[in-house]
């Protein structure tokens, strides 16, 4: 019991896949620190677009996950897979930092990152899953703790690298992502002996050299497409309406398929899923509107020290790195006492939450000074509140796949759950296009205070009418998994 109550006390695999995560998110959002003001500051993009722009590259990054989980899976393997794909990804942001002002360099260099993370992004989390035996109660605890790598590399990019670009330039901001990936690699090759005994079953055969190089060309050429999509974001969208429908045909599939308690707990991760859609559409107004509320809106000055704006953003890792290692204890607890929380319960609680984060927004409005400027203290209560609904949702959407899909479908099922990611990217990006305005006129801090302030009361009252149906269908989820488990219990009594 004493084990179980110990989140840090977790195999040994466990750690070298926390650190590889770490880094490889480090690169990410490093990235995503600058990538929307760079592209109005540095390209002349009009903020609306900027933040289409960003919402479609969001939405090329997780669409490709099933295909990177598939390809663990069943071809390459699931370490080879990671090391291939976070070898693309340092390429996409060496192109990225010699990119400059020419835009089409900056959509070769997002396509090449969309590819690479969709190979990598799913590979980490379906390893980690296969290190713990069913039944294990560490394994929310340990989805917990590895979503907090996630937030460590987050936090220290979101606050150096906007730091880093401010003094040395864009160019070398970008290339702290590349030196991430590195890192990265560096750390995974050193200790890959932890892993040896754990994998897919491509990885405990011989590399075939022949469909190596097929995927090696269809991989520069999907780089090269998915630039060209960028650069056409009507087809980005059709794209992503595609693939969305075969995943969902394919998952649906595999449900008519199965019976019993599998059968149930697939309807319920179905559900869940499309729930999280919702919630990412909240989640990414924190790189677009959130983060231009910040520069536009609040204070920059915090204990009498200049803060960069867009440095706020590493609120939200921080809270989480936080909250992380408090909810693993509370989940192993309530794993060894029988008291655990239902995971719809858990998602519908994250909803409630992430609509206190925006409606804490037109609140601080209302104390705003004489120029129509916030208070910092308010956009941290707005990270906490985020950050903790994320906990309960994003940091759970992985244990929940592990715990509701069968082992045969993990890494193609944590693709799809990626996707519920990208769907929401397009349509975040969107959303956060109402709170543009125009920048050919003379727009003061007060002409913008009300249009955010709009905008996220708004988005903070969908969030709780979200919030109360997701309460109020739980208990009907939890049924149906429950009774799909006791038929099963009879079935094999009988």
């Amino acid at each position: 019991m004493s084990q179980s109550l110990n989140v840090l006390k977790q195999p040994r695999p466990f750690y070298l896949i926390f650190f590889l995560e770490l880094w490889e998110r480090f690169g990410y959002y490093g990235l995503q620190a600058l990538l929307a003001i760079y592209l109005v500051r540095e390209l002349d993009v009009a903020e609306s677009q900027s933040f289409i722009i960003f919402g479609a590259f969001s939405a090329l990054v997780y669409g490709m996950v099933s295909i990177g989980g598939y390809l663990g899976d069943k071809i390459l393997g699931t370490k080879r897979t990671i090391v291939f794909g976070a070898l693309v990804l340092m390429s996409g942001y060496l192109i990225m930092a010699l990119a400059g002002k020419n835009i089409q360099l900056v959509y070769l260099a997002l396509g090449t990152i969309a590819v690479g993370n969709g190979l990598f992004k799913a590979n980490p989390s379906s390893l980690l899953a296969k290190c713990y035996e069913e039944g294990d109660s560490r394994l929310d605890g340990a989805f917990t703790m590895y979503y907090m790598a996630v937030n460590i590399g987050s936090f220290i990019s979101l606050l150096g690298v906007p730091y880093i670009a401010d003094h040395f330039g864009w160019s070398v901001g970008f290339l702290v992502s590349a030196i991430g990936l590195l890192v990265a690699l560096a750390n995974y090759f050193m200790i890959r002996h932890w892993v040896a005994d754990y994998g897919s079953e491509p990885d405990f055969k011989p590399v075939n050299l022949q469909k190596l190089a097929l995927i090696f060309v269809a991989v520069v050429a999907a780089c090269f497409a998915s630039a060209f999509v960028l650069n056409h974001l009507i087809i980005a969208n059709i794209l992503l309406g595609v693939v969305g429908s075969v995943v969902v045909m394919i998952f649906l599939k595999e449900i008519m398929a199965s019976s019993g308690a599998e059968r149930g707990k697939m309807i319920v991760a179905l559900v869940l899923m499309l729930e999280a859609i919702i919630f990412w559409v909240m989640y990414m107004q924190m790189p677009t509107s959130l983060n231009f509320f910040t520069i536009n809106n609040v204070e920059h000055v915090v204990l009498g020290f200049d803060i960069n704006p867009v440095s706020f953003q590493s609120l939200n890792p921080f809270w989480i790195m936080i909250a992380s290692p408090i909810l693993a204890y509370m989940y192993n607890r309530s794993g060894v006492t029988g008291k655990a929380m239902s995971m719809p319960v858990k998602f519908a609680f994250g909803m409630a939450l992430t609509a206190v984060s925006f409606l804490l927004i037109p609140v601080a409005a209302k104390f705003a000074s004489a120029e129509g400027l916030v208070d910092p203290s308010w956009i941290v209560g707005t990270y906490l509140a985020q950050a903790l609904g994320e906990l309960l949702i994003s940091g759970l959407g992985l244990s929940m796949v592990a715990q509701l899909v069968p082992e045969r479908m993990h890494g193609f099922i944590m693709g799809a759950w990626f996707l519920t990611t990208s769907a929401a990217s397009v349509v975040a990006g969107y959303v956060a296009g109402f709170t543009a305005v125009d920048a050919g006129s003379a727009v003061t801090a007060l002409d913008t205070l009300p249009v955010y302030s709009h905008f996220f009361e708004t988005m903070g009252l969908i969030a709780a009418a979200v919030a109360l149906v997701m309460f109020a269908t739980a208990p009907k989820l939890n049924r149906l998994m429950n009774r799909e488990e006791e038929v099963d219990a009879q079935l094999a009594t009988a």
